[in-house]
């Protein structure tokens, strides 16, 4: 199955795809992971990235769109995939529609978590991660056991630069600038499902949960 993840920063995407990509046994491909990785290596490159994502700003079609794929290509997206961060705007998501067009397949789902704008500050402002080995707090949901330590490795907590409340609030606005086509785009092909990004992960994960056993019903009645 493939999977394209929707949403605003801090609506849950990148929690709920890997909890979905588990289930699936299929990989999560993440725009974010990628880019951050890149912007730890040398190069021209990782220079450019770093400076859109620390502006908070996207990474410009071409080099998104160009990476992305180089991913796809991977032998582990064979059966599948689950898309967090990409595409992020309309002429991304025609590019992805070609390449797997061209490959006689398609998207099987969008799905679409819909928070509101003042939970989405809050929710990403206080978000902390280890710098040692990367695992993630939040201040108010899931603090750690002592101030900016990280209960796993005692390694020290850091705000990601993007998180900073000025950065998320031009995050946000480049989101609502983006996503409107986007969100139409894969409404017109049938294949969006808007899911209420609130609540606990367990109550969010039902709602998704939901959607993808109706279109194993589906695909097993095409079957039979």
């Amino acid at each position: 199955m493939r999977i394209v993840m929707l949403g605003p920063p801090g609506s849950g995407k990148g929690t709920h795809a890997k909890i979905i990509a588990e289930d699936l046994s299929i990989p999560v491909v993440a725009s974010g992971e990628i880019f951050r990785e890149m912007i730890r290596k040398d190069g021209p490159l990782a220079e450019q990235i770093k400076g859109y994502v620390l502006r908070g700003e996207l990474v410009p079609d071409e080099i998104a769109i160009r990476i992305i794929m180089d991913r796809l290509e991977k032998h582990d997206c064979k059966r599948g995939f689950v898309l967090d961060g990409f595409p992020r705007n309309l002429r991304q998501a025609e590019a992805l529609t070609r390449w797997l067009k061209q490959k006689g397949l398609s998207i099987d789902l969008a799905i679409y978590l819909k928070v509101n704008r003042e939970e989405l500050i809050r929710r990403l402002s206080s978000r902390r991660i280890c710098e040692k080995c990367g695992a993630i707090y939040h201040l108010i949901f899931n603090p750690p056991k002592h101030d900016e330590i990280c209960d796993i490795c005692g390694g020290r907590l850091y705000q990601r630069e993007d998180d900073k409340e000025e950065v998320v609030e031009r995050r946000l606005e480049i989101y609502e600038r983006e996503s409107h086509s986007l969100i139409e785009y894969y409404s017109k092909k049938g294949v969006l499902r808007e899911v209420d990004g609130t609540g606990t992960i367990e109550d969010v994960q039902n709602r998704i949960k939901a959607i993808l056993d109706c279109l194993r019903r589906r695909d097993l009645d095409k079957g039979g």
